[in-house]
């Protein structure tokens, strides 16, 4: 797991021009979606194609938070990275510029959507009813990336909680767009993932600055009402 460490100095600036720390302490599940990025097996199987090896230890937070918000009457959402023929072309510097050759073939034989690593990992807790959104992008807002904005408006979500991997790529890229969208995010500090904790941070430290409510699992579990919901 990461050792979370947002700088006071990031924390005292917050503190200046938010009425309290935490913004979504009181969770209405008829309005909130959890969102699920990325667990896939690509990122979170050892020695897969873009392994992020934290990823595995934060699977049973996000269960946790999954089975709580469903109970509760949420929205689970599972996000998957898909690379296909439509993806290759339209992302080009994606996958021509920012990779080597090897690396873009590599991506498209690993999330490519009948493929092994496309397949969300087996540890999550998938029931049916959750929602499973393909995306070809970091953001699940892009437009033309998938339609999770649609479903999400048709089905009166308002707030999201956020959890997967990367912290700072996937998961930040959606979290920002979400909140520029005029959702509530909340952040799950121990239920994102990167390749550092350098890197994770930098994200938490953007998140609670100017986009996101960021809280510990257990927390977000507090904010969920117990009301017709199993002990999580």
């Amino acid at each position: 797991m990461h050792e979370i460490d947002i700088p006071a100095e990031v924390l005292a600036r917050v503190a200046r021009y938010r009425a309290r720390r935490h913004m979504l302490t009181h969770i209405d599940p008829a309005r909130t979606a959890h969102l699920v990025v990325d667990l896939q097996n690509g990122f979170v199987e050892p020695g897969a194609p873009v392994e992020v090896p934290v990823a595995r230890a934060i699977v049973p937070n996000v269960n946790r938070i999954t089975r709580a918000l469903r109970a509760a009457g949420g929205t689970i959402i599972y996000l998957r990275f898909k690379t296909d023929a439509k993806a290759l072309a339209d992302w080009s510097v994606f996958y021509d510029l920012m990779f080597n050759g090897i690396r873009r073939d590599e991506m498209a034989a690993a999330f490519g959507p009948d493929c092994h690593h496309f397949a969300l990992w087996p540890e999550l807790d998938v029931r049916p009813g959750d929602w499973v959104v393909d995306k070809t992008r970091y953001s699940a807002f892009v437009p033309g990336t998938c339609d999770l904005h649609e479903r999400l408006q048709k089905a009166g979500i308002e707030t999201l909680i956020v959890t997967g991997t990367l912290t700072n790529c996937c998961c930040e890229s959606t979290a920002r767009d979400a909140m520029q969208r005029n959702y509530g995010v909340v952040f799950v500090s121990d239920g994102n993932a990167a390749l550092s904790d350098a890197e994770h941070n930098a994200t938490l430290s953007s998140m609670v600055t100017l986009f996101a409510d960021v809280m510990p699992a257990d927390d977000v579990l507090a904010a969920i009402p117990a009301t017709k919901r199993e002990a999580a």
